[in-house]
């Protein structure tokens, strides 16, 4: 079985890269350095963006082909868009940036001019849209370029009727089979994935299976028919399963994990009055925030009023609206002289106090004026 658990550990030692591996390594470390949303599809072979511009979410999608930097890149967006770097499908990016691609090109700059184009000019939805440029069921799309570094499970041989083949040929098949490139698929669902060793969880867990034996002693000192007949009688053959080791393990393992998280639930019940009062104690402490927030923004009000109508221009208004007052007042007074209706003596008192008081109003309204011109000179206008 080791084709069903490859080792990860290989004797071979690393080759050294050559000048266009590394070139290709600094793109697409460029490449994921441009954005931090850059999902790795495949290996050194295919990544995808997936931004939102204006509520129309877009998923920019980079394919590496084998030559690569020698050979330019292949982007292309899902759903189909319309946009003036874009072909008519929508689907294919044919900006010059991409055509006119070089070794000496920066791929991540490529993309983050992309989506600054994006952003100026937000695209919009095409009216049909199609599969994903990626998924290239269609025969005549570009086809998917493999990775030779990925471990794949071999695949499923067809079944043919009549036939029956001795078991120590099929675990010796089995055993030499060698360990195959990825093969061309036209669906990215449908590439066969490794079997896990180990589960990762939600928590980040890790289980590590157990290791299953490439024989099963108990199995061997059968014959052909006891095994025929075990595999024709369900009950033998659970009880079989059953009293493996390695089941009886992951067994023993999930009783052992579901008490600890019984246990992690009770204490978890034990600190809910806790939790709860720290919950309440937060709400008091935001109702009380929200109140001084509220008193903060009153006396902020409160404050611009005053200082609005203290401002240098809010002043000389008032002096101006007092002189014009005092002088009226003054005219008054002089009218009433000559009509008769005050003497000499409370004329002149009064007369004389009320043109003291508009000449003086209007001196400060004057030296107001001064101060205003020469700060704004200096500063922002009043």
């Amino acid at each position: 079985m080791s084709w069903l658990f490859p080792s990860s550990k290989s004797s071979r030692p690393l080759q050294p890269l050559t000048s266009l591996q590394q070139q290709k390594q600094r793109q697409i470390e460029s490449l994921k350095a441009c954005h931090s949303s850059i999902v790795e599809i495949q290996k050194d072979v295919e990544y995808r963006l997936p931004i939102t511009i204006k509520n129309l979410t877009v998923n920019i999608n980079i394919l590496l082909p084998p030559q690569f930097p020698q050979e330019k890149p292949h982007i292309s967006v899902f759903p189909p868009i319309k946009h003036h770097l874009v072909d008519k499908q929508g689907v294919n990016v044919t900006c010059p940036l991409v055509n006119n691609f070089t070794m000496h090109s920066d791929l991540g700059k490529i993309i983050q001019n992309l989506l600054e184009e994006f952003w100026k000019n937000p695209p919009t939805l095409a009216p049909s849209s199609g599969p994903f440029p990626y998924l290239f069921s269609s025969p005549a799309g570009p086809s998917v370029y493999t990775h030779p570094g990925y471990t794949f499970l071999p695949s499923f041989p067809t079944q043919e009727s009549n036939r029956s083949v001795p078991v120590s040929e099929q675990a010796s098949s089995t055993y030499n089979t060698a360990k195959a490139a990825a093969p061309s698929y036209g669906l990215i669902t449908d590439l066969p994935l490794p079997v896990p060793t180990c589960e990762v969880g939600i928590n980040g867990f890790t289980y590590k299976m157990p290791d299953l034996p490439e024989t099963f002693p108990e199995l061997s000192e059968l014959s052909v028919s006891q095994l025929s007949e075990m595999t024709e009688q369900e009950d033998v053959l659970l009880e079989q399963f059953v009293n493996l080791p390695q089941l009886k393990q992951v067994i023993a393992d999930k009783e052992e994990l579901v008490k600890s998280i019984e246990e992690m639930a009770k204490r978890n019940l034990q600190m809910e009055p806790v939790l709860e009062a720290k919950r309440q104690a937060i709400l008091d402490k935001y109702e009380l925030l929200m109140q001084m927030k509220s008193l903060f923004e009153k006396k902020l009000q409160r404050q611009h009023e005053l200082s609005e109508s203290c401002s240098l221009s809010a002043l000389q208004a008032r002096l101006k609206v007092a002189a014009h007052e005092a002088e009226e007042e003054s005219d008054k007074t002089a009218e009433d002289f000559l009509e008769g209706k005050a003497d000499i003596e409370e004329f002149l008192l009064r007369f004389m106090e009320k043109r003291t008081s508009c000449h003086s109003r209007r001196a400060k309204e004057e030296k107001l004026q001064q101060a205003i011109s020469l700060h704004s000179q200096y500063h922002a206008p009043l």
